[in-house]
C-alpha cells in the first residue's frame, strides 16, 4: 500500500524527578545535601532509511511516545537519560508541524535525522541548590514534562524528471521501456495507482531518477480523479516531462489536454508552472499523429518533442535532451525560508507570559511557563513552598492579582494546584 500523508502525535519523555537527600555518615559533621539530578526525557528523532518508500506503518502508529528519565538518587548519584526513538520514514518525507504551519524539517538525504520533539531535562536534586547563604537546601525538582507536538508527515518522492499528462497517454510504457521499473500497464484509463520510480541512464553514463504520476483530469488540483494525491510528488522534480497523446485515439484533441494539465499545474501552485517542461508527442507510430502534430504545433511556441513509447523511436534522443536540461538546472529547496520553522525569527511581543480570570469565584491563571512551574515544584516542605511562591512574585502574579482586586484568602489555581492568595 502506497501511504504518503500521516498526522502523527509525539509524546517525548518527561525528565526524571530530582532527588531530596541528606549526607548523614557517623563521622561526616554537617554532611549537607546529597541528592542527584533526574535523567533527560527521551527525545524523538526521525530518520531516513533508504530503504522505505511508503508512510504506511503510520496507519498503525498514530502516537509515538519516549519514556521519562530516571529518578536522581541519594549519594550524588544523577538518573540515567531516556534512550532517544529513532522513527525511520522514507526519503523525501517532510514534518511539518500541524499547529503552527511550519516545517521541522524537509529530509532529503540517506541518513539525514532531526529531533522533532524533546525530551524534558531531569528536575535538580537538592546538591545543585546549594549555595553559601543556603547550604543545605530542603527542595528538589521533578522532572520537566517533555514537549507534545501534533506533526503532519508527507512523502514528496525525490526525482529529477516527473511525467505527467491525461490518463492513458503512455507514461507507464514510457518508464518502463527507459527503466527497469515495472509499472502496470493496460488500455484503460488508471491503470496506475500509485506514483512509479525508474533510474535512468543514459548511453554517456549520465543518469537521472524519473517518476511515473498517475494520470491527471480537468479538475485534479481541486480533488476530482487521482490527480490531488499526486500533484505534491512533483514539487521536488526540476523538470516535467508532458507527455502528450498525438494519435488522438482516445477521442481526445491534444491541445485541449495541453491546456488542461497546464491550468491543473498551475491552480496547484504557481511553482510547477514555472519548473522547466519538455513536451513529448507520443503515440507517433499510430494513424493520424502526424497530422495531429502538425495542428498542435501551430497552437504552441514550444519545441515538441516526438516518439513512440511502443517501438521505441526518438526514445533516446529525447532522454539526452532531458539529461542536457538537468545539467543546467540546479537543485533548489522545496521551501521558502519563512515556511522552516528553524529560520522563522520570532518577535515576542512585551505581554505577560500569563493570562488570569476569575471563574466561580476561583482565580485561574494559565500560562506555558507558570504551567511548567508548577510541574516541576514539589510541596513537600516550607522552604520548597517558600521557592514557589518567590518564584510566582517574579513572574509578576501577586501584583497582577492585586489589580484585578484579589483579596485575602481568596482562591487561587494553576493547573490542579489550589491555593489561597495571602497579601
Amino acid at each position: 500500500m502506497f501511504v504518503d500523508e500521516a498526522i502523527v502525535e509525539l509524546f517525548a519523555g518527561d525528565g526524571g524527578n530530582g532527588c531530596k537527600a541528606f549526607r548523614r555518615e557517623k563521622y561526616v559533621a554537617l554532611g549537607g545535601p546529597f541528592g542527584g539530578n533526574g535523567g533527560r526525557g527521551a527525545n524523538i528523532i526521525f530518520k531516513v532509511d533508504t530503504g522505505l518508500n511508503t508512510l504506511v506503518d503510520f496507519n498503525y502508529r498514530r502516537k509515538i511516545k519516549g519514556n521519562r528519565g530516571e529518578n536522581g538518587l541519594g549519594k550524588g548519584k544523577h538518573g540515567k537519560n531516556a534512550e532517544d526513538v529513532v522513527v525511520l520514514v522514507p526519503l523525501g518525507t517532510t514534518i511539518t508541524d500541524v499547529e503552527t504551519g511550519l516545517v521541522i524539517a524537509d529530509l532529503t538525504k540517506d541518513g539525514e535525522e532531526v529531533v522533532a520533539a524533546y525530551g524534558g531535562r531531569g528536575g535538580r536534586g537538592n546538591m545543585a541548590f546549594a549555595t553559601g547563604s543556603n547550604p543545605a537546601p530542603d527542595f528538589a525538582e521533578n522532572g520537566e514534562p517533555g514537549e507534545y507536538r501534533k506533526v503532519k508527515l508527507e512523502l514528496k518522492l525525490m526525482a529529477d524528471v516527473g511525467l505527467v499528462g491525461m490518463p492513458s497517454v503512455g507514461k507507464s510504457t514510457f518508464i518502463s521501456r527507459i527503466s527497469a521499473s515495472k509499472p502496470k500497464i493496460a488500455d484503460y484509463p488508471f491503470t496506475t495507482l500509485k506514483p512509479n520510480l525508474g533510474v535512468v541512464r543514459v548511453r554517456d553514463g549520465r543518469s537521472f531518477v524519473v517518476a511515473d504520476l498517475p494520470g491527471l483530469i480537468e479538475g485534479a488540483s481541486l480533488g476530482h480523479g487521482l490527480g490531488i494525491r499526486f500533484l505534491k510528488h512533483i514539487e521536488r522534480t526540476r523538470i516535467i516531462a508532458h507527455i502528450i497523446d498525438m494519435s488522438g485515439f482516445s477521442n481526445r484533441d491534444p491541445y485541449n489536454d495541453y491546456v488542461v494539465i497546464n491550468n491543473e499545474l498551475k491552480s496547484f501552485s504557481d511553482k510547477l508552472l514555472n519548473k522547466k517542461q519538455i513536451v513529448i508527442a507520443n503515440k507517433m507510430d499510430m494513424p493520424g499523429a502526424l497530422e495531429n502534430l502538425k495542428k498542435f504545433k501551430e497552437k504552441v511556441d514550444v519545441p515538441v518533442y516526438e516518439m513512440s513509447a511502443v517501438t521505441g523511436e526518438g526514445v533516446n534522443a529525447i532522454l539526452n535532451v532531458m539529461a542536457d536540461m538537468l545539467d543546467t538546472i540546479s537543485k533548489e529547496n522545496l521551501y521558502d525560508d519563512d515556511k522552516i520553522e528553524s529560520h522563522v525569527i520570532y518577535k515576542f511581543k512585551q505581554e505577560k507570559p500569563f493570562t488570569i480570570t476569575k471563574e466561580n469565584n476561583t482565580w485561574v491563571i494559565r500560562g506555558k511557563e507558570v504551567e511548567k512551574l508548577v510541574k516541576m515544584s514539589r510541596f513537600d516542605s516550607e522552604e520548597a513552598i517558600l521557592r514557589f511562591s518567590n518564584k510566582l512574585k517574579k513572574f509578576g502574579i501577586d501584583d497582577e492579582l492585586r489589580k484585578l482586586g484579589a483579596k485575602d484568602g481568596d482562591e487561587v489555581s494553576i493547573l490542579d494546584f489550589v491555593f489561597e492568595f495571602r497579601e
